[in-house]
């Protein structure tokens, strides 16, 4: 079942540059954890209005908790060689551990708090815990043992919160969040570990990029699988399947503006060879969680168009609608590389104040027409920004 690629040292061994198997079947569970996360999204929608906000801030909890999960996976894969044994353990062990968060979410903060809680402190304890111990007389296990202190910290809250129950679990569950995120932001510094970035020679980033461009396709299949399980049901009608045309739509501007957009002309970037549009730096991670969280919001206010396509839109809804497209061009502009020249292509921008401008208007109006002038701006940004970066020879990027 499981491969080998020799009996070296950990961290000794090159990386492949393209994701293994099995970080293909680790994605799939995902592929689950991300229609959970896209049902609480729409259940908020449903909620008084008084309880949205609260509501709202426990599904952007659970879903940067279980970026966090997915993040640090895909780091490790492309520090490690995944085709090791111990690593894929490792993998499957979080496979089934996030398997277990996913089923969990809907009542995180109800009966399910503790297995909630537990599950996710297994799995971001235990990873860095082996990778500590297996690189013990390798100078570079200060760099897991930094990440482990600082899990082992927020695990305190993270466990604390789901015995507490109410108010309390929220509490408790954003302090632990907070303090990965702040970890993550820094470095995860540690007294007498070391506080600068930890250096990874044998990191393949290309094998980084690519987990990055799979997780998109994952999180941009969700708006094919809500607007289209919405329409499914209740079949077609001519407001539902311009619904479904303006989803289509909207899935390919999110597709070509992820992987075509170059961010800048700068022409020193351009002689790069073979470098592709997406450049990782030290907050990509965080930007493509706000691209995945735009996509997710998304998918469910398509599918939320489609069930109730009858005027007037809920102003929930209509943030929904716009903040996720918003929230996307935000995240791709934070991928773009650093521009030498101080030239920034602006097509995003103009994007993000497209849609601002638009919302308010759209109260007046149905709720297919949110919909379609969503369509309408992601296309027309999608056009400009293709016109400011004309493709080179490779039309269709592989991952």
């Amino acid at each position: 079942m499981l491969t080998h690629a020799g009996a070296g040292r950990l961290g000794d061994a090159s990386i492949p540059r393209s994701a293994t198997v099995l970080e293909l079947l680790f994605d799939i569970v995902y592929v689950f954890a991300l229609a959970r996360l896209a049902g609480r999204v729409a259940d908020d929608l449903t909620f008084l209005r008084h309880a949205f906000l609260s509501e709202t801030g426990q599904t952007v909890l659970f879903f940067t908790a279980m970026w966090m999960v997915w993040s640090l996976n895909a780091l490790m894969t492309s520090v490690y060689d995944p085709r090791r044994a111990d690593i894929q353990i490792l993998l499957l062990a979080s496979m089934f551990g996030t398997l277990v968060l996913a089923v969990s979410l809907p009542q995180a903060f109800g009966e399910r708090g503790v297995v909630f809680s537990v599950t996710y402190v297994l799995i971001q304890v235990g990873r860095p815990l082996y990778l500590t111990l297996a690189l013990r007389g390798d100078s570079r296990w200060r760099a897991s043992a930094r990440l482990l202190s600082w899990h082992v910290l927020s695990g305190v809250f993270w466990i604390a919160g789901g015995i507490s129950g109410g108010l309390g679990r929220g509490v408790f569950w954003t302090i632990a969040l907070a303090i990965e995120i702040l970890g993550f932001a820094m470095s995860w510094p540690a007294p007498r570990l070391g506080s600068t970035r930890p250096n990874y020679p044998t990191t393949s980033f290309d094998h980084l990029a690519e987990r990055y461009n799979q997780f998109f396709m994952i999180a941009l299949a969700e708006v094919v699988l809500e607007t289209g399980a919405a329409i499914g049901f209740p079949g077609f009608s001519v407001k539902r399947s311009a619904v479904l045309v303006a989803a289509f739509l909207t899935v390919v501007a999110f597709w070509r503006i992820y992987f075509y957009h170059g961010g800048s002309r700068d022409p020193v970037a351009s002689d790069r060879p073979r470098e592709t549009a997406m450049r990782l730096s030290e907050w990509s991670s965080f930007g493509l969680l706000l691209v995945a969280g735009g996509v997710i919001c998304t998918a469910v206010g398509f599918g939320q168009v489609v069930e109730d396509p009858a005027p007037p839109i809920d102003w929930a809804l209509l943030a929904v609608i716009f903040g996720g497209p918003a929230l996307f061009l935000v995240g791709r502009a934070s991928l773009d590389p650093p521009v030498r020249s101080g030239r920034r292509c602006r097509a995003l921008s103009l994007g993000v104040l497209a849609l601002a401008v638009v919302a308010p208007v759209m109260l007046l109006l149905p709720p297919i027409a949110a919909a379609l002038a969503v369509a309408l701006v992601m296309s027309g940004i999608a056009v400009l920004d293709g016109l400011a970066h004309r493709p080179g020879p490779e039309t269709n990027p592989a991952f």
